[in-house]
């Protein structure tokens, strides 16, 4: 199993859907917010929680169709459907590696970035560990989406329009605890929602991905 992720990691980064991509599309987005909204600091710092989580949501978006593109083009997909490993830790592999190419560099930049939008002091460290808890649960839906669309002709639209509704109850209990953190509000209730779907998406959809794989590789 740790071999497999560590080969998806580097396929990932050969391949030009690693840290990069990710971490440059969402400098994008924060840093064409002020243009959009106004330099005003105060709307910005108000708007920075959700900006934020929104931004680092697409940005895990980019990379989902590559999940499973790139061995399904070199013929590599079937033989590892075909291995010892169970297409459960097939597709828990896949999450990790997705994780750790996109999730992770975006939760230790996100404060960086958070700069740029003037949020307030209290929200830094609560922006990376809420993208810490909940960046694995987006890795693992893209994951399952993926699983429901390889194979198909231009399915990248398809699979985005999959995700993104599953993505909501992240988005918001994300952003909650930012904003929550930035005005000195208490956040139990929130981590504990954000840890909750996490939990469940790592728990349920290893399973549902696997079944979406079986069908998709008859």
């Amino acid at each position: 199993m740790r071999a497999l992720v560590l080969r998806d990691i580097r396929l990932a980064i050969r391949a030009g859907g690693g840290f990069g991509l990710a971490l440059a599309f969402f400098l994008i987005v924060v840093v064409l917010v002020p243009f959009g909204v106004g330099p005003d600091t105060g709307v910005l710092g108000i708007l920075a929680p959700g900006i934020l989580w929104v931004g680092a949501l697409l940005a895990c978006l980019l990379s989902l169709d590559r999940i499973f593109a790139i061995d399904r083009e070199d013929g590599s997909l079937d033989l590892l459907a075909t291995s010892p490993i169970p297409l459960e830790g097939l597709i828990a592999a896949k999450a990790v590696a997705h994780w750790v190419t996109t999730g992770l560099p975006l939760a230790l930049a996100a404060p960086v970035l958070g700069l740029l939008l003037n949020l307030a002091p209290g929200g830094y460290l609560w922006l990376a560990v809420s993208l810490l808890i909940g960046t694995p649960a987006l890795s693992m839906i893209g994951t399952f989406g993926a699983a429901l669309t390889v194979g198909l002709k231009r399915g990248g639209l398809l699979l985005s329009i999959l995700v993104l509704p599953l993505y909501i109850p992240t988005l918001i209990f994300g952003a909650d605890i930012v904003r929550r953190a930035a005005e000195g509000l208490t956040l139990g209730p929130g981590l504990a929602l954000l840890a909750g779907v996490t939990l469940a998406s790592v728990a349920l959809l290893p399973f549902a991905a696997a079944a979406a794989l079986r069908v998709n590789l008859r």
